[in-house]
């Protein structure tokens, strides 16, 4: 009787190897996958976890592994069994009957600023001897874009107000109502006064007349990435893009066009779902690798889509790529020898050669603002400053 019994044993576990070796991830999935494609910097968002097991032979456990960028930090329930070392490395585990579906959140908060993907998912099963596990990946196109955070909006009111001297010069930035150039669907920030009533019956959508402004571009938007010291200054770096990325959205609202370009490397068209900006170059998919060192350059007309590509490029700059030095981009633009124009310079730099290449461009008849980020401890550290045509904002974080 015993040996039957040993001999049943035996059977039953030849039995269990042999069908999970060979059947044991048939019928099953495993996903992971951001709920969100984009937010900003420092909100919640969270991951879905999807487990499918669609078969008749139950999973009495399986593991399920991946990794993710350690500055997506988890939170509550979905902390635990997660190792942060370089990245972090999350582990769950799940047990399963036939043909059942399992889902779970897990919730985050964005860290930093960034592009992150989730390129793969290991999955571990289990017989019901636990004798030793059976692996597969499965692969992942899930990513999600973290935008600049916001800069407090009184503040970047002001910076506007000193764009022009006078509310952001609404001359200027506003849209000329004498110049009717189409129809198009309403938006929820447009005017209700600018509603066409009439294509809207016709239609049955709401749709609103568009004017566009009858003045050139005279704006240009320069914010500086380079941080190559030994001493670093990551923190001023990013409140520097945090205030491209803040200002751009305010200009784009009051209708305004502009130009913004910068010493980090062009990141346009790499990204899933990125398309090609409308630059001052065009350029194809191989121009724009992070290797041809090409600096960033766009136009943002009047409308929030550009906003949107403008943050996802934002989101992926890194400030130890640089395609060049500040004082030649500088330089650049003073060659094109523009008058009447305006140029804001965001830039945590204070060398002189950079105030050199800002006076090149002051001299030309334009007006030159520079946005200086400094931790609140260097302000009594910097002198009086009184230069023709320049003026200086500091912006303390």
């Amino acid at each position: 009787m015993f040996f039957l019994l040993l001999l049943g044993i035996l059977l039953a576990w030849l039995s269990s190897r042999i069908l999970y070796k060979n059947y044991w991830n048939k019928g099953l999935s495993v996903r992971i996958e951001f709920t969100e494609r984009c937010l900003y910097e420092g909100e919640r968002s969270a991951m879905r976890e999807t487990v499918i097991n669609d078969k008749i032979l139950p999973l009495p456990a399986l593991e399920v592994r991946f990794s993710s960028n350690r500055n997506l930090e988890f939170l509550n329930e979905a902390r635990a069994n997660t190792n942060a070392t370089d990245n972090c490395y999350k582990r769950d585990v799940f047990s399963f009957l036939f043909h059942q579906k399992i889902e779970r959140t897990l919730p985050f908060t964005a860290g930093k600023r960034g592009f992150y993907q989730i390129y793969e998912v290991t999955a571990i099963g289990y017989d019901f001897f636990f004798r030793s596990g059976y692996y597969a990946d499965f692969p992942s196109r899930t990513f999600l874009y973290v935008y600049p955070r916001q800069a407090d909006t009184r503040r970047i009111a002001v910076l506007c107000r000193a764009i022009s001297g006078s509310a952001l010069a609404r001359s200027r930035l506003l849209p000329d109502p004498f110049e009717f150039s189409g129809i198009r669907e309403y938006r929820r920030e447009d005017p209700v006064n600018h509603i066409n009533w009439k294509a809207s019956a016709r239609t049955g959508e709401l749709m609103t007349n568009q004017f566009d402004s009858t003045t050139d571009i005279r704006l240009t938007l320069i914010f500086d990435m380079e941080d190559q010291l030994i001493l670093k200054y990551g923190d001023l770096v990013e409140e520097t893009i945090r205030i491209a990325s803040s200002l751009s959205a305010r200009l784009a609202k009051s209708r305004m066009s502009f130009r913004i370009i910068s010493n980090a490397v062009n990141v346009h068209g790499s990204a899933p779902d990125a398309r090609n900006f409308h630059a001052e170059t065009t350029q194809t998919a191989a121009d724009t690798a992070p290797a041809a060192k090409i600096p960033f350059s766009m136009t943002v007309n009047a409308e929030s889509r550009d906003i949107t590509f403008l943050n996802q490029a934002l989101a992926r700059m890194d400030s130890t790529n640089i395609a060049l030095e500040m004082e030649t981009l500088l330089g650049e633009e003073a060659v094109l020898k523009k008058s009447g124009h305006t140029y804001v310079f965001i830039s945590k730099n204070r060398e002189d050669t950079l105030l050199q290449s800002l006076r090149r461009l002051a001299k030309a008849n334009n007006e030159v603002l520079w946005v200086l980020p400094i931790r609140p401890a260097d302000a009594a550290l910097l002198t009086s400053f009184n230069e023709p045509g320049i003026k200086r904002i500091l912006w303390e974080i």
